[in-house]
């Protein structure tokens, strides 16, 4: 004759405490968006783009070898991502900086040579475009006269991007938009269709049903080096 065990109270709070675990399991799945943490086991990569090809027209040299510290400009922005949660690092040259690439050196980094700088930032786009990573889901494209960003703010865009809820970031500050940004790899085709001295800024007012701004306490992300009278006042205040 079998043995009949009558339930036991703690029989009923186990269950339940059971019950709301798995609850609070697939409720938090939902809401940090966790299965687009990972793709295959890993989390979504970030294939970053150092535009250093430019010819510095306004300030009539090349801005990007200027002082910055210890560093010049360019190298500081390098320097910036490298630190990051960023899988890869792509650092566009122009020809004339091609003495300057052993500055750049990275178990994640790959240096390539934009030899029509003069065509503009797209140029350079492009030429980064051509040699990311082919299973890299954002491409994080950067300025190299943006000394004031900090690698927090970088990490701060991929945490956003990798919730997954739009395909495009865009960081801001005080209401005004700036840079880098990440675009999903979605966007490359347009990218690469890019004319001109221009960035991405066709393909945000494009898209803007796919945009996430992110709000940003750092002013690095709207604040670059365009001009002599630039470059001395942030000396001034640097120092």
């Amino acid at each position: 004759m079998p043995i009949i065990i009558p339930n036991h109270p703690l029989d009923k709070i186990f269950g339940d405490m059971t019950a709301r675990l798995t609850e609070f399991t697939h409720a938090s799945v939902r809401r940090y968006n966790l299965t687009k943490f990972y793709r295959e086991g890993k989390m979504l990569k970030i294939s970053a783009i150092l535009l250093g090809a430019g010819e510095s027209k306004r300030m009539g040299v090349d801005k990007l070898s200027l002082p910055w510290g210890r560093k010049a400009i360019l190298e500081r922005c390098f320097k910036i991502l490298l630190q990051s949660e960023v899988r890869e690092l792509i650092v566009v040259l122009g020809v004339r900086h091609e003495g300057m690439r052993n500055l750049f050196q990275g178990r994640k980094v790959k240096i390539v040579i934009n030899p029509h700088a003069q065509r503009g930032m797209s140029a350079s786009i492009q030429r980064g475009l051509q040699a990311i990573h082919p299973g890299c889901h954002g491409i994080l494209i950067a300025l190299g006269d943006q000394p004031f960003l900090k690698t927090r703010t970088i990490n701060a865009l991929i945490r956003a991007f990798r919730q997954g809820r739009s395909g495009i970031v865009v960081p801001s500050f005080r209401g005004r938009r700036g840079h880098p940004v990440i675009f999903h790899q979605k966007y490359k085709r347009e990218l690469l269709n890019l004319k001109g001295d221009v960035g991405g800024r066709s393909i945000i007012e494009r898209h803007p049903e796919d945009i996430r701004v992110v709000h940003l306490k750092s002013e690095g992300v709207v604040k670059d080096v365009d001009t002599w009278q630039d470059y001395r006042r942030e000396l001034r205040m640097k120092s």
